[in-house]
């Protein structure tokens, strides 16, 4: 899950969430073009620190709230999570929407980051942004697995290898971390999104793109189309979908077509939640997501159209920071220290234990890994495309 803190770092979660490029002074709204309202040049510490939030919901569900640790004879418990600690076990079983939550934060930074920007930009920007903490986090895994097996099965390593490229699931080959499935989600979302960046953002365009994409999505399950359900993603367009309408109430102010927008992501968002607890997310209740998910996107709303905009302490751009590291961490590596030290201390304490552990580490990424290496890859990478430039030109 990418976790994909969401960028929202993908999620499954990315860092750039709050801050937006320079924008142009306010002009008259007409029926062609909507003015850019003064506010939405601020950063927005409260995304940052909803992003937090939503990869320690998926990070207690992983530990503590999950069907596969709540079974018998489970290789991380031993036993029922529900039998160890009922209360959290009641709450982390519904820290899975954190994924959800990422996906539409990471529709609202995505249109939020990229405004103004070419696709060379767009794209240096997602590379930078993904892959640095991403690349650590297979390597970590890895090392953990082969240090501390027995709960999690270590793949071969050509698999291992192929998933530095991000694109696994492309090739049918499994995940080194299975949270890492909803960055495919993302990366099929930021090549969907792509072609509208090429072809300059609008809020014209940016509402078309919404409702074309929605279409896909609702036609793609029925039609049998494989690439037609690939690229439409009818699993996450909706979540992604509403990150967009929101980002466009917080660029041009309300109207009723995004309401509306909004509105349609949020049925069809309800249904997904749905299939998803009958597939996977066994332990949790329909009406509960439905209503953790409907309070996030009424918060979504308040911070779009202004309400939070005093909130601006500086510690939530670090907590948002935190958000990918850990999300990309958390998960394998946990569940596999808990197995370990689960007898030494009382269930709840080493929860709580393991994920503060993981949160020192998701700073040490972000200050040692992430910030080096997506400065050389940010050199090097527009050294690249200027000898592109240049050799196009000569030719």
């Amino acid at each position: 899950m990418m976790l994909r803190s969401a960028d929202s770092r993908p999620a499954i979660p990315t860092g750039d969430a709050g801050r937006l490029p320079p924008q142009r002074p306010p002009y008259v709204r007409t029926r062609k073009h909507a003015a850019a309202r003064p506010r939405a040049g601020r950063r927005l510490y409260a995304i940052d620190g909803l992003r937090l939030i939503a990869a320690l919901m998926v990070a207690a569900h992983h530990y503590a709230g999950t069907d596969r640790v709540n079974r018998p004879g489970n290789a991380v418990w031993d036993r029922p999570v529900g039998e160890i600690m009922p209360t959290v076990f009641r709450f982390a079983a519904y820290g899975w929407i954190g994924v959800e939550i990422f996906f539409v934060i990471s529709g609202f930074v995505i249109c939020m980051s990229c405004w103004g920007r070419t696709p060379r930009q767009f794209f240096v920007s997602r590379v930078i942004r993904l892959y640095p903490a991403y690349w650590f986090a297979i390597a970590f895994t890895t090392a953990v697995l082969v240090a501390l097996p027995g709960v999690w099965e270590r793949q071969r390593l050509r698999e291992v290898l192929l998933n530095f490229t991000m694109l696994q699931s492309g090739s049918g080959v499994a995940n080194v971390d299975g949270v890492y499935w909803t960055l495919w989600s993302e990366l099929r979302f930021y090549l969907l999104f792509l072609v509208v960046v090429a072809t300059g953002l609008t809020y014209r365009k940016v509402v078309v793109f919404c409702c074309a994409w929605g279409a896909a999505a609702m036609l793609a399950p029925v039609s049998r189309f494989h690439l037609l359900v690939l690229v439409a993603n009818p699993d996450g367009a909706w979540y992604f979908i509403a990150g967009l309408a929101l980002y466009l109430m917080h660029r041009f102010g309300q109207d009723l077509l995004l309401w509306g927008i909004l509105a349609m992501a949020w049925l069809m968002g309800q249904l997904e939640l749905g299939r998803r607890i009958e597939e996977v997310e066994h332990v949790s209740g329909w009406r509960g997501s439905v209503l953790i998910f409907s309070a996030f996107l009424l918060l979504m709303v308040a911070i779009a159209l202004g309400a939070t905009d005093r909130i601006r302490w500086k510690w939530l751009v670090t907590a948002g920071a935190l958000t990918y590291p850990l999300y990309l961490t958390h998960y394998v590596a946990g569940t596999t220290l808990i197995s370990r030290l689960r007898d030494t201390m009382d269930a709840r304490l080493l929860v709580g234990v393991v994920i503060a552990g993981f949160l020192v580490l998701s700073w040490l990424v972000h200050r040692f890994v992430e910030r080096p290496v997506a400065g050389a890859l940010k050199r090097g990478l527009d050294t690249a495309f200027a000898r592109l430039r240049n050799a196009g030109e000569a030719a």
